[in-house]
C-alpha cells in the first residue's frame, strides 16, 4: 500500500463512516472519492461534490467535525435517492493544508479531473480567496461555509460565491457590540491586539478597530502583535501584552493556535491580570479546553449549537451528530455550517427542479434557507447569509460535560445588524470582473 493510499486509509477510518453508504476509492490524483453504494445504471447522472477542507495544517482541529459530517449529511440524502430524489451525491475530498497554492492548485484539479459540480470549504478565508478564482472562472458554484473574510463575498465578489457564516465584518462587529458596553462599564482607556498574519486575521483586526473608534472612542490600540500560522511558543508575545498593562486584549485568532494561545496565556496567569473579551471561543474549544479553559472569560462563537435548541434543524444535526460520534460529541459551529451548507445546496437544488449549476446559482440568489440557526435570507448583493454571531460567558452548565456561554450573558448580535449598511457601498467594494 502507498503512502498516499494509507493515509486516505487512515482518513477514512478517522471519519467513522458506515462503508456500506460509500464506496471509497482512492484516487491517484491524491483525491479521496466516496461514491454511494447503489448508484448504477438506474439512477440518474451522479452529483459530484468537491470537500476542500484540510486534515493537516492549523486549520484542522476546527474542521474535523466538518470533514466527519458532511459524509453523514450526504449518506441521508443519498438514502432518499439523492438530489432531486434521483441524482446520488459523490463526494471528491482533498486536503488543502491550510494553504491558498494548494488549495487552487487542488479546486482546479477537481474541477477539471473530476468534474465536481460545487465546491464546499473552506477553513481559511486566504484558500478562500484562492479557489474563488477558480471556481469562478470555471463557473463552478462554491460554498464558503465557514470561510468569512468579508473580501469573499465583496471586493472579490464571484455570482458563483456564497457564503455561509457571518464575514470578518459581521464577526468583529458583534464583538464591538459586547466590548464598548465594557469600555464604558469599566472605563477601560487601552488595549493591545494579537492575530494572525493573514487576510482573516488582518480583516478581523481591521473591522474591530474601525467599528470600535466609533462605538466607544475613549478606548485606545496601543500595540499590536501579529504572528504567522503554526505559531506554537507564545511566550513572547504574552509577556509583551503583560508589559503595556493594556485595560484589554482583542484576540483575531482561531483554529489550532487559538488552542495554543488559551493554553499558555493561562498558564502564564495572563487572564487574571488582562481582560480577553471577545476572542473566538468556538464549540471547539469548548470541548477540547474544557479543564483548561477560563471560566468567566468572553467567547465569541458563529454557529453553538446551544443557542438554537429549538430550531428543528438544530435538533436534527445533534441527534445525527451524537448518535454517530458518541454522546458527548455535539456538533461544534464548524459541523453546522458545513451541515447548513450542504442542506442549502439541496434546498436551492429543489428549488431550481434541476441539478445544473447555472439554475442552482440562479435559485440561491437571495433566497430564504432553512438551517440550524432558523430561516436565514441570501443578501442579494454580496451573497452573504444573514446569520448571527454569539458573544457570552463561558460558564459551566449543569447540562453539558464541557462548559457553554451562559444563557443570560449570550448576545445575539443579528449579522444585517453589523455587516456593511448599504448595497451601494458593497458595489463600490466589488473588483471589475470580466
Amino acid at each position: 500500500m502507498s503512502t498516499t493510499d494509507r493515509k486516505w486509509e487512515a482518513l477514512i477510518d478517522n471519519l467513522k463512516v458506515s462503508r456500506r453508504d460509500f464506496v471509497f476509492t482512492s484516487l491517484a490524483a491524491g483525491a479521496l472519492s466516496l461514491t454511494p453504494r447503489f448508484a448504477g445504471a438506474q439512477t440518474a447522472k451522479p452529483y459530484k461534490l468537491g470537500v476542500l477542507l484540510p486534515s493537516t495544517g492549523t486549520g484542522a482541529n476546527y474542521v474535523e467535525n466538518a470533514i466527519k459530517g458532511i459524509p453523514l449529511a450526504v449518506a441521508e440524502i443519498n438514502a432518499k435517492g439523492g438530489f432531486l430524489g434521483k441524482h446520488p451525491i459523490e463526494i471528491v475530498y482533498r486536503d488543502d493544508q491550510t494553504k491558498p497554492d494548494v488549495g487552487a492548485r487542488e479546486a482546479k484539479s477537481i474541477i477539471l479531473n473530476d468534474k465536481v459540480q460545487t465546491i464546499i470549504g473552506t477553513y481559511s478565508s486566504a484558500v478562500a480567496l484562492a479557489i474563488e478564482e477558480i471556481t469562478h472562472e470555471h463557473k463552478v458554484l462554491h460554498i464558503a461555509a465557514t470561510s468569512n473574510s468579508s473580501k469573499i463575498t465583496q471586493d472579490n465578489y464571484s455570482p458563483y460565491t456564497y457564503q455561509f457564516c457571518p464575514d470578518s465584518n459581521m464577526q468583529s462587529g458583534a464583538v464591538v457590540v459586547a466590548v464598548s458596553k465594557m469600555v464604558k462599564k469599566n472605563n477601560w482607556k487601552s488595549y493591545v491586539s494579537i492575530g494572525q498574519d493573514y487576510e482573516w486575521g488582518r480583516d478581523t483586526h481591521k473591522g474591530f478597530t474601525t467599528e470600535l473608534v466609533k462605538a466607544a472612542p475613549q478606548a485606545k490600540e496601543i500595540k499590536q502583535l501579529w504572528f504567522k500560522l503554526g505559531e506554537t511558543d507564545f511566550t513572547s508575545y504574552i509577556t509583551a501584552i503583560m508589559a503595556a498593562k493594556p485595560d484589554f486584549l482583542f484576540g483575531a485568532i482561531a483554529g489550532k493556535d487559538s488552542e495554543t494561545f488559551l493554553q499558555q496565556a493561562g498558564q502564564m496567569g495572563l487572564f487574571k491580570r488582562v481582560p480577553f473579551p471577545g476572542g473566538l471561543i468556538s464549540v471547539t474549544e469548548l470541548r477540547q479546553l474544557r479543564k483548561t479553559l477560563p471560566r468567566g472569560i468572553i467567547g465569541l462563537a458563529r454557529c453553538p449549537f446551544f443557542a438554537h435548541l429549538k430550531e428543528p434543524l438544530m435538533q436534527k444535526y445533534i441527534k445525527m451528530h451524537r448518535a454517530k460520534f458518541g454522546d458527548d460529541n455535539y456538533p461544534d459551529d464548524w459541523a453546522c455550517m458545513h451541515y447548513d451548507a450542504v442542506y442549502g445546496l439541496e434546498q436551492a437544488i429543489n428549488k431550481a427542479k434541476s441539478i445544473e449549476t447555472e439554475a442552482v446559482v440562479k435559485a440561491l440568489k437571495g433566497a430564504t434557507l432553512d438551517t440550524c440557526r432558523g430561516k436565514r435570507t441570501m443578501r442579494d448583493c454580496s451573497n452573504q447569509l444573514d446569520v448571527p454571531s454569539y458573544v457570552g460567558e463561558v460558564w459551566d452548565s449543569p447540562d453539558y460535560p464541557f462548559p457553554i456561554y451562559k444563557p443570560d450573558t449570550m448576545i445575539v448580535v443579528e449579522g444585517h445588524d453589523v455587516w456593511t449598511p448599504k448595497c451601494e457601498d458593497v458595489e463600490k467594494l466589488k473588483k471589475k470582473r470580466a
